[in-house]
């Protein structure tokens, strides 16, 4: 694999849908986990497409959008008994530190994100609990989940935010049912990790963006509610 090659697909299936060519700009999108908005926006590049898998790359000081409490507080910084019931705003930010690369693949609760320390050191896998993304004609579009799960390079792993899980349980943001389902999707996830399935296994950490790529911008109209084409 070159520099900036993507792992290859084995996919022999006809594609049935529109695809993104490598470069193209969509916005990443997750809902509000009470409300009918969106709440995070993510402007990403594309880097692979296929029936098997979407990659897509965000750019260190890709310009995001996040919520926060109304006062200004970030999110994180709210106490836990109170971060999901203040009332919140939006805000535009910068995205800070090293890019993220996101693997998602169709139907699966969860994407998988890659995270480097300055200089590409690889630090860590991150398994990213969510809806199953659906597609419309500008990007994608999903629900966090809040239970997250971080793999280290040597292949351990540990349970992430299970505080804001319960937490959101409690605040009345997920049911019973809904929050087992994602128990049960995180183990899922972790039986991928102990297996060393895909993506896990295609060397993502060894794949590098393309120095031409420039930063997507973020429309003014990022909160669009288009008509979803496909999941």
């Amino acid at each position: 694999m070159t520099e900036h090659d993507a792992p290859p697909t084995t996919s022999s299936e006809p594609r049935d849908e529109p695809r993104w060519a490598p470069g193209s700009h969509v916005l990443w999108r997750y809902k509000e986990n009470a409300g009918a908005g969106f709440h995070i926006c993510r402007p990403v590049t594309v880097v692979q497409d296929t029936q098997e898998l979407l990659a897509v790359w965000m750019a260190p000081g890709t310009e995001c959008v996040k919520p926060v409490i109304a006062d200004g507080t970030p999110v994180h910084r709210e106490p836990l008994a109170t971060r999901y019931t203040k009332p919140r705003a939006l805000s535009r930010d910068r995205w800070f530190g090293t890019g993220v690369l996101k693997l998602a693949r169709p139907a699966e609760p969860w994407s998988v994100w890659l995270f480097w320390e300055p200089g590409w050191q690889f630090k860590n896998w991150y398994v990213n609990l969510e809806e199953p993304r659906v597609r419309w004609t500008g990007g994608i579009d999903s629900e966090d989940h809040f239970l997250d799960i971080s793999v280290r390079p040597d292949g351990t792993w540990q349970w992430h935010d299970e505080d804001e899980f319960a937490q959101a349980q409690r605040a009345g943001l997920m049911g019973e049912g809904k929050a087992r389902d994602v128990r049960a999707a995180g183990q899922a996830a972790i039986d991928v990790i102990r297996s060393w399935g895909p993506p896990f296994s295609d060397n993502w950490q060894h794949w590098r963006p393309d120095p031409d790529w420039a930063i997507p911008p973020l429309p003014d109209d990022w909160d669009r509610t288009p008509a979803h084409v496909t999941s």
